[in-house]
């Protein structure tokens, strides 16, 4: 484990602790400021296989929930799924040297310099994961299928759970539904108008996802939505891109 100046990354901010969702796959549900009144929850998981593990959607945690991390294994690799996330990433890699999974044209201003590229060719650094790149969206986009369990399909942005609105300022408690997040299984709105390129849709791109077989998901927002999501996600497909 590297000596490295942790002043010189994003701060820690709030999180639960560190809990098992599923054997070997781990959830840590923390927090973002995006300015002085609005601040929401933002999830990270944790992979484990033969005690190394990775980190998808990274969080920084506190030292109490870095020691935690500590005993649950070696951190070996930190995947970046989403174009809007990474803050915490160049953290995560020096302190552990881990190796840095990001897809086709990361935001390079968030760093650091990937390992290796994610696409849906990929080999990744477990056995039992297929990575699933979104080839319409106007950005990278990657979710990782992890085949156990009854199939856990990994998200960042493109899919979101709300059953409850924890670590969420009470600016956004009251916009959040407002603004097209409320308590169910989604297509992010504001990720969808940001991604879709002019006179396009990403249609094809969530058919492509529903043909994978998952029970679970778990992305970078949100809750846990066990057992029936593929159900969920057909019907959060038909409600923001019917047809």
């Amino acid at each position: 484990m590297a000596q490295l100046d942790a002043d010189s990354y994003p701060a820690a901010t709030a999180h639960d602790p560190i809990v098992e969702i599923f054997p070997d796959v781990y959830l840590v549900r923390g927090s973002y400021r995006a300015n002085g009144i609005m601040q929401f929850n933002r999830n990270m998981v944790i992979v484990r296989h033969q005690g190394e593990l990775a980190l998808l959607n990274a969080v920084r945690l506190s030292p109490e929930g870095e020691a935690q991390l500590d005993v649950l294994g070696q951190v070996k690799h930190v995947l970046r799924l989403g174009y809007f996330h990474g803050m915490d990433d160049p953290y995560y890699v020096e302190r552990y040297a881990a190796e840095f999974w990001a897809p086709v044209a990361p935001r390079a201003e968030l760093g650091p310099v990937p390992d290796h590229t994610l696409t849906d060719i990929s080999a990744l650094p477990f056995p039992g994961m297929q990575a699933f790149a979104f080839k319409q969206s106007r950005h990278s986009e990657i979710a990782i299928l992890w085949q156990h369990h009854g199939g856990i399909m990994l998200m960042c942005d493109a899919l979101q759970f709300y059953a409850d609105r924890k670590y969420c300022s009470l600016f956004a408690k009251v916009m959040m539904p407002l603004m097209g997040f409320p308590l169910r299984l989604i297509i992010g709105p504001l990720w969808l108008k940001a991604m879709t390129p002019k006179g396009g849709n990403l249609r094809n791109d969530y058919k492509r996802l529903q043909t994978l077989d998952f029970k679970h998901l778990v992305a970078a927002h949100g809750s846990v939505h066990n057992d029936t999501a593929k159900e969920a996600v057909a019907e959060a497909i038909q409600a923001a891109l019917p047809g």
